[in-house]
């Protein structure tokens, strides 16, 4: 009974989505976007759309999505927004930062993307246009994606800080206390490997067409670069986000090398209660800032 009512509450969100996506205007990229995809089907294989997009799409997403924190540390008017004021960004730091990604984006993940075509094949995954979801459904796909990482990242996380493992692997990407965008998949290979498992399994559960695996990769380094890049910039669309941790949080957890596991959402670490020490802390800063004004 409960799983026909969940069922039914579903089919009438969608339905209701659907209808006031009926009265919206049409979107003007729509055309463009359509007729740049259609181009792509006729003049790749479904292998090198696949592979090569797949690495082009994380690439320029990647570094793009970086571009604004690595600003942020020339312009004055904007170091009020930084979280850990005291230490500022150097470019030794960000060059090593830059070379290990080339390494684990070329070495590491480039022979996963490799898979991509036969993981497509083998579950039957179309590429067409006209069986590509709508984009309500699309966003929907990704906030499930969203979820189902959150909660791999936050046990394998935890367990990454487990005394015995820690200085093995993820005490590479603790190197920088201070975090910055970049260098949000600065880490050990393994750990790449570990953590980013999790991206892989909402993929498994949802993906209906090649376009969810861009559409996500896109939406999981925003979010990952947003909260590694040091900066809590007000008006962040982000935080419109329910629960959404933000880089706050996550900047926590880079200073005190505890709690605040979790990757996207709060819920995991407000259940297990591995947010208290930051929860105190945040009271803390409330106080001084009090006493300040007074």
């Amino acid at each position: 009974m409960a799983m026909n009512d969940s069922v039914n509450i579903l089919s009438s969100a969608y339905l209701a989505v659907e209808y006031i996506d009926s009265f919206l205007p049409d979107n003007p990229l729509q055309q463009p976007f359509k007729n740049a995809w259609n181009y792509m089907l006729d003049n790749y294989t479904k292998f090198q759309i696949a592979t090569w997009g797949s690495l082009l799409v994380h690439e320029v997403s990647y570094f793009l999505l970086c571009v604004p924190g690595f600003i942020f540390q020339f312009i004055p008017y904007m170091q009020k927004y930084k979280i850990q004021q005291d230490k500022p960004e150097t470019w030794e730091k960000q060059w090593k930062c830059f070379k290990t990604l080339l390494f684990n984006h070329f070495f590491v993940q480039l022979p996963l993307i490799c898979g991509t075509y036969y993981f497509t094949e083998y579950f039957n995954i179309p590429y067409g246009w006209e069986e590509m979801p709508r984009w309500y459904v699309l966003v929907a796909q990704c906030f499930g994606c969203a979820v189902i990482e959150d909660a791999w990242h936050y046990f394998l996380h935890r367990l990454l800080h487990h005394k015995r493992i820690y200085k093995y692997i993820h005490k590479v990407h603790h190197e920088f206390v201070s975090p910055f965008g970049m260098q949000a998949e600065y880490a050990h290979p393994l750990e790449t490997l570990i953590l980013g498992a999790g991206f892989f399994i909402g993929i498994v559960v949802f993906c209906n067409h090649v376009v969810l695996l861009w559409a996500w990769v896109i939406c999981r380094l925003m979010e990952t670069i947003d909260v590694h890049s040091g900066y809590d910039v007000p008006l962040n669309p982000l935080h419109l986000v329910p629960f959404y941790a933000g880089a706050r949080f996550h900047d926590f957890h880079h200073m005190n090398f505890i709690g605040n596991y979790a990757s996207t959402f709060t819920w995991w670490d407000r259940l297990f209660g591995t947010d208290s020490q930051f929860i105190a802390y945040q009271e803390k800063e409330k106080k001084k800032q009090c006493i300040t004004k007074k």
